[in-house]
């Protein structure tokens, strides 16, 4: 009953927030590739190992739109990019993103894995992404929305976010925790699995 009331509580409320964290990602990661040197050709064939080809120390990646206005923002203490596997480490990493109407995402983590092209990427230690409430004139106040746990793991292509360790998902008052969890943006579907508990407090009217 819980896993049923905890699905149909967070199914509307989760729509947005894996799309800009996962986009936000992308951009990154994208931008990275781009502006990284190119490593020279190595005249003959080697065995490959994983080495890092070149490093970005204290960066910061910022999106701005035709306006000058910030969109969204990538920082990280150190970044390595391994070309035998074409992935994107980087360390102490911290994203945020400005959603057109003005609500603001943001996300941290110890440390975040991505694939060359930014369409998957994974979040360990500390991982929180967190959506802020807004309030629109004439609409129904938006609570803030977070998703909290050691591991979070994303797909940007097939907009899914998933884990396989304990998360704690809060949503305004609402509270809920399970020992693992898989989000489906196109299905719109949150699936919450092993040991769930949730507390859902009655909105005040």
């Amino acid at each position: 009953m819980i896993r049923s009331a905890a699905r149909r509580g967070w199914e509307a409320a989760t729509v947005y927030l894996p799309v800009l964290l996962m986009g936000l990602l992308a951009l990154g990661t994208w931008w990275l590739v781009r502006n990284a040197p190119m490593p020279q050709l190595p005249r003959t064939e080697v065995e490959k190992v994983h080495e890092a080809d070149y490093f970005m120390r204290d960066f910061s990646v910022k999106n701005f739109d035709a306006g000058g206005v910030l969109q969204s923002e990538l920082q990280g203490s150190l970044a390595r990019h391994y070309p035998d596997t074409d992935t994107i480490d980087i360390d102490a990493v911290k994203m945020r993103s400005l959603a057109p109407n003005g609500r603001l995402t943001h996300a941290t983590a110890n440390r975040a894995l991505s694939n060359g092209d930014g369409t998957e990427v994974q979040l360990f230690g500390n991982a929180v992404v967190t959506r802020e409430a807004l309030s629109l004139p004439g609409e129904k106040i938006q609570p803030r929305l977070e998703f909290r746990g050691e591991f979070l793991h994303a797909w940007t292509q097939t907009e899914r976010v998933s884990s396989n360790q304990p998360v704690t998902l809060t949503r305004g008052n609402d509270r809920f925790t399970a020992n693992s969890m898989d989000y489906d943006n196109l299905e719109q579907v949150l699936e919450l699995r092993g040991r769930v508990q949730g507390t859902m407090v009655p909105s005040r009217r």
